[in-house]
């Protein structure tokens, strides 16, 4: 299963499915002394350093003026894209703990023809770290390739496909920032919204023997509609085949349609098909797809 990797990328997707109307920090500590110290904060867009970006209604956008340019080459086989950008630069947040990982989950739209690059920094035991890519990302397609980034490592850290994790080695951190990048192609005049972005910080606990906290329990059935990724087998192998590398996105089509929300009719019928059994799970998985993980298991990109 995709998702075992890392437990703190689980934690983190529960921790923006719960908080993402709260700003501030909301902690956790499970089974006292023995738990892990979880930690997830919203960042507030109105502060932090802005370049070529700037606030409007509940989101970040481009600038009028003052953008960089470049141009962007899609390691997957799109055509390189002239662009325009701007960065917003987070303040920086103390953790409460000295922390092992960081997931980072955000809220954006990115028409076509535009995209986001999510960035983080380390600080603790006086240095502060490089900048680590955690995601290069846009909710489409036909433009880029959304991917994660590899080889990133030093002795800092590196990025375990969408989470950083602290080298074995690396002096202990307790704060960090984000760093998020709006992109457009030259000259269209559109631009991406970022509208919430957030990170979650984790310290293993000694061991993994974790007391329950809880003294009572309930249960509660909810009427999740029960799709199989096992129907999918075989399935556009472009994105990983169906089957048990899909447990990412059925679940994510399983959470959507329940609240009543996901892909509607047209959508389906121009992806996957209106003739796919669950077609909803095949939809998910193209857009959650992480061209250099090579799966659908990306957690921020489900979230």
């Amino acid at each position: 299963m995709r998702l075992s990797r890392h437990a703190a990328v689980l934690v983190g997707a529960i921790a923006l499915v719960m908080t993402s109307l709260l700003p501030g920090t909301a902690l956790a500590k499970e089974g006292g002394s023995a738990g892990p110290n979880v930690a997830f904060t919203r960042a507030s867009l109105s502060s932090g350093t802005h370049a070529g970006v700037v606030l409007s209604g509940t989101g970040l956008v481009l600038a009028a003026g003052g953008l960089a340019s470049g141009t962007y080459a899609d390691p997957f086989g799109h055509p390189p894209i002239a662009y325009e950008s701007g960065t917003w630069i987070g303040a920086w947040t103390s953790t409460p703990f000295s922390y092992d990982e960081l997931v980072a989950s955000w809220n954006a739209e990115t028409p076509a023809g535009t995209w986001v690059r999510i960035e983080m920094q380390g600080r603790g035991s006086g240095r502060e770290t490089k900048l680590y890519t955690l995601g290069i990302w846009a909710s489409g397609d036909g433009d880029i390739h959304r991917t994660s980034v590899s080889l990133q490592g030093d002795g800092d850290g590196f990025i375990a496909i969408d989470t950083f994790v602290r080298g074995r080695k690396a002096l202990p951190l307790d704060g960090y920032r984000l760093q998020v990048t709006l992109y457009r192609r030259a000259g269209t005049g559109t631009t991406p919204t970022l509208r919430a972005v957030g990170a979650m910080v984790s310290a293993a606990p000694s061991k993994w023997t974790i007391p329950s906290a809880t003294t009572r329990t309930e249960r509660r059935v909810l009427a999740v509609p029960e799709y199989s990724q096992e129907t999918h087998i075989g399935h556009f192998p472009e994105y990983d085949n169906g089957g048990e590398a899909w447990c990412s996105p059925t679940s994510t089509a399983m959470v959507l349609r329940f609240w009543g929300t996901g892909p509607d009719a047209a959508a389906l019928a121009a992806f996957p098909g209106s003739d796919h059994l669950d077609g909803q799970v095949d939809h998910a998985a193209r857009y959650v797809y992480d061209w250099n993980y090579n799966g659908a298991g990306n957690w921020p990109y489900n979230t």
